[in-house]
C-alpha cells in the first residue's frame, strides 16, 4: 500500500514519477478527468486550511472522485471514544484515502504502518511535504537547471524547512539556510544529520542569500506555535527590495502563505514582479492530484 508521509520516505526515481505526472495534468487535464473515477477521499483537518483545503478538494473532483470532508473528534479519531486504528478499518469500508492535517506527526506515521488506507501527509508540526512538492514543480518552471539552482531560505526553522532539506539531500541542489543563531542552536543537532557540501547555514541574509536564484521565506511563528516571543530574533531578516536586489536577476520570491506582511517579506516583494507565490499556490492542485492518483495505483 501507498502512502505520502515524508519526502525523504521516497526515492528520486519515486519523485520524479510524482512531478512528472503533475505537469502533465497540468498540461493535459482532460487527459485526467475520470483517473479517479469512484474514489472517494477523505479530508480530515484539525488545524486551519486554504491551500491544501482546495487544492485536495478541487483537484480530486476534477480527476472524477469525490471528497468527503470528517472531523476529527466527530468520528472518534482523537482515541476517545475507539482506537484510532478501529477508526481508519471503519473508513476504508466507505473511502479509499485519507488526508490527515494534524499536529501529531506520529499519529499518522503509526497509522500508516497499519496498511488499511492509503494516508496522505497534509501538514503536521514535523514536516509539509505536500507544499515541498509544490514548490518544487514551480521551481522546475522557473529554473533551466534544478541541479545548478541555488535556494536561500531565510526565517525560521519549521517543517515546511524541514521538508525541503529532505529534497534538498535527494537531489543535492543548493540550498542555503538563513536563520538566526537563537533560533538556529535547537536544531543544529538535527541539521548535522542532513548537512552536505551544498547544504548550509548563514546567520547574515545579506551573505546568504546572494546570487539566489530562488528565495523562500515562511512566517516567523507557526499556526499554533505558542513562543511568540522568538520574533525578536528575525531582525533584518525581512524579505525585502534589499534582499531581492542582492540575488540574481531573475531571483524568483516564494512563500507558501499565508503570509504575516511587513514581517518576513514586505508587500512589495510579496505583489512584485518576482514573487511566484500564486503559482505556488495554483501547482500545489497539480502536485496533490499526482499524489492521489500515485498512491491510489495499485
Amino acid at each position: 500500500m501507498r502512502h505520502f508521509i515524508d519526502i525523504n520516505n521516497f526515492k528520486k526515481k519515486e519523485i520524479d514519477e510524482i512531478i512528472s505526472l503533475a505537469k502533465k495534468i497540468k498540461k493535459y487535464p482532460k487527459k485526467y478527468s475520470s483517473s479517479c473515477n469512484d474514489k472517494t477521499l477523505g479530508l480530515i483537518f484539525e488545524k486551519q486550511s486554504l491551500r491544501t483545503r482546495l487544492s485536495f478538494n478541487v483537484g480530486m473532483q476534477k480527476l472524477g472522485g469525490s471528497v468527503l470532508e470528517l472531523q476529527s473528534k466527530d468520528i472518534g479519531l482523537d482515541n476517545k471514544r475507539e482506537k484510532a486504528e478501529d477508526v481508519l478499518n471503519v473508513l476504508s469500508q466507505y473511502i479509499d484515502c485519507v488526508m490527515i492535517r494534524n499536529n501529531n506527526h506520529k499519529q499518522i506515521v503509526n497509522l500508516s504502518k497499519e496498511n488499511i488506507l492509503p494516508i496522505i501527509n497534509g501538514l503536521t508540526e514535523y514536516s509539509h511535504p505536500c507544499q515541498i512538492l509544490g514548490d518544487f514543480l514551480t521551481l522546475q518552471e522557473h529554473l533551466k537547471n534544478i541541479k545548478n539552482a541555488k535556494i536561500a531560505w531565510i526565517g525560521d526553522y519549521n517543517n515546511v524547512l524541514r521538508s525541503l532539506i529532505h529534497l534538498q539531500n535527494i537531489y543535492n541542489f543548493k540550498l542555503n539556510l538563513i536563520i538566526p543563531k537563537e533560533i538556529f542552536k535547537n536544531y543544529k543537532k538535527e541539521f548535522q544529520q542532513y548537512k552536505n557540501e551544498n547544504l548550509n547555514h548563514y546567520f547574515d541574509p545579506i551573505l546568504g542569500t546572494k546570487n539566489s536564484n530562488c528565495i523562500m521565506t515562511d512566517v516567523w511563528v507557526s499556526m499554533g506555535e505558542k513562543n511568540k516571543n522568538k520574533k525578536k530574533y528575525f531582525k533584518n531578516y525581512t524579505v525585502n527590495k534589499k534582499i531581492i536586489s542582492n540575488a540574481t536577476d531573475n531571483v524568483i520570491f516564494m512563500h507558501c502563505l499565508p503570509a504575516k506582511r511587513g514581517q518576513e517579506v514586505t508587500s512589495e516583494v510579496l505583489d512584485g514582479k518576482n514573487s511566484a507565490v500564486l503559482m505556488q499556490a495554483k501547482n500545489r492542485m497539480y502536485i496533490q492530484q499526482a499524489i492521489l492518483i500515485y498512491v491510489l495505483k495499485k
